[in-house]
């Protein structure tokens, strides 16, 4: 396991920014004894209580770059004109066991940590991104989350079993969304394997259809643009801007179908979980004023169908812009938190998602909640005692509270001090952007082209969050990731 992390000077800064925020980058010697015993049982093994499904023709959609592959996917066409679709999620749980040295590590860090250089993973890599991944042509355990897609896009059905299987094809986000949109040639993948590409046609078609229910029900659809770094000899030669498609939005819309029928089976069960929990926004007042900015009226207390229909005007009528209008809202929306559902109990929804029952589930990769509920899930498919006390799950909430903001500041300033170096040579340039945050330490914006943010420093008295200014950059140092604007 390489621990060092020092191959260059952005490596070097990575690793002092995540140990600095309360991760563990290195891993322990007693973690590396256990990985040792893994590795010599490796192998899955099927038992009774394992379904065979190495023959079904799953295949995953990731970044081109990934390894911890999380999820697989396969759909069946059925008569009535229902999809079964079945969502694999890994099953680290089989090889991680609760309260050993991994479990501890990944316990104390919560999530992998990406940064722009280098990536922190919570488990692992011989883990994650191997023994416990779902990598191509291999043998390897899941969860399995059955699911019945109704042609409006409700699932009135779902169930959960353990499976052996077997990802036949790695497929990436970009080819695979040019094909689906009509802009690029089917993938060569997807041409070789027989029968590919009509699964792949009739995800994409079960995906729509979710979706297009939750868009009913008021969910928000928004589109944000994210910053990807391209890094090469150790030095940053660009920022480029990750574009949202229809392959993204189909395993978006997998996951978050296999999170809502988690939660709920759960809750079917009356046992106590983890659930992800996104309030109605507090600054509802800001998004109100931004929609009258737009000759918009939303009415004066949170209302998703009138913000989701407002969201899909906005959409229709200036496509381009909409990502900037997305990022404003976003932020006076705020961000979820991790608690738990105790049965018999209303732990909260997901606001922007419309759903009243959210569990993360499906990246235990990479997520240590997600093993948790993993691991509650399987407790309750073998009809054996819970393997967590509410108790217990009220400490690992809080922390992993406290991590995924810790997690959020190190990829923050990450990303500043990748955007420095870049934006170091364009002192005086002028650029649209929008203002992101109001605190103590000062009032901050994004530009979007490319998506950097920075402290307005000047002229930010005059100026709110959600607001579009135009600023000019006035330093960028990559040494400690300060990037200064002055709001024109």
């Amino acid at each position: 396991m390489n621990d060092s992390g020092h191959e260059n000077w952005l490596g070097e800064r990575a690793y002092e920014t995540v140990t600095r925020n309360g991760f563990e980058p290195a891993f322990s010697s007693a973690v590396a004894d256990q990985l040792a015993q893994i590795e010599t049982k490796r192998d899955p093994i099927l038992t009774q209580d394992i379904t065979d499904l190495r023959d079904t023709l799953w295949s995953s959609i990731d970044n081109k770059t990934s390894k911890d592959l999380d999820q697989i996917e396969w759909a069946e066409q059925l008569e009535n004109g229902d999809i079964r679709l079945f969502v694999g999620i890994a099953d680290v749980s089989a090889y991680v066991k609760k309260d050993t040295p991994i479990d501890r590590h990944a316990e104390q860090n919560t999530v992998t940590v990406y940064t722009e250089t280098r990536i922190f993973p919570m488990l692992p890599e011989e883990l994650s991104t191997d023994i416990t991944s779902l990598v191509e042509g291999e043998d390897r355990l899941a969860v399995v989350a059955e699911m019945i897609v109704k042609e409006n896009g409700d699932v009135p059905e779902s169930n959960f079993f353990r499976a052996i299987v077997r990802n036949h094809a790695k497929l990436d986000y970009e080819s695979v969304g040019d094909w689906l949109e009509g802009r690029g040639d089917i993938p060569q993948k997807v041409a070789e394997i027989d029968g590919l590409e009509a699964q792949i046609k009739l995800q994409n078609e079960a995906a729509v259809r979710l979706g297009d229910y939750r868009a009913r029900k008021g969910a928000l659809d928004f589109e944000s643009i994210e910053s990807s770094a391209v890094v090469e000899d150790g030095e940053v030669r660009e920022i480029r801007a990750v574009v949202p498609n229809a392959a993204r939005k189909l395993i978006e819309n997998f996951m978050i179908a296999t999170n809502v029928e988690m939660a709920e089976f759960l809750e079917r069960e009356n046992v106590a979980s983890l659930r992800r929990v996104v309030e109605a926004p507090e600054r509802w007042d800001g998004i109100v004023r931004i929609a009258a900015e737009y000759g918009e009226q939303l009415p004066s207390e949170p209302a998703l169908p009138a913000f989701s229909a407002f969201l899909a005007r906005r959409k229709a009528a200036d496509p381009e812009r909409f990502p900037d209008l997305s990022l404003s809202l976003i932020k006076l929306i705020g961000a979820g938190r991790c608690v738990v559902q105790r049965p018999g109990e209303d732990a909260g929804g997901h606001f922007g998602l419309a759903v009243n029952d959210y569990a993360h589930s499906t990246a235990p990769n990479r997520r240590f909640t997600d093993i948790v509920v993993q691991r509650i899930v399987k407790a309750v498919i073998a009809d054996e005692p819970q393997p967590y006390t509410p108790e217990e799950l009220d400490a690992i909430a809080e922390h992993a509270n406290l991590q995924e903001k810790a997690a959020r500041k190190v990829e923050r300033r990450m990303r500043k001090i990748v955007a420095a170096a870049v934006l170091q040579h364009h002192i005086g340039q002028e650029y649209d952007a929008i203002v992101t945050g109001d605190t103590k330490a000062g009032v901050f914006a994004r530009i979007l082209r490319p998506p950097v943010d920075g402290m307005v420093v000047r002229g930010q008295n005059r100026i709110d969050v959600g607001d579009k200014v135009r600023v000019k950059l006035l330093s960028a140092n990559p040494h400690n990731g300060f990037i200064d604007f002055a709001a024109e």
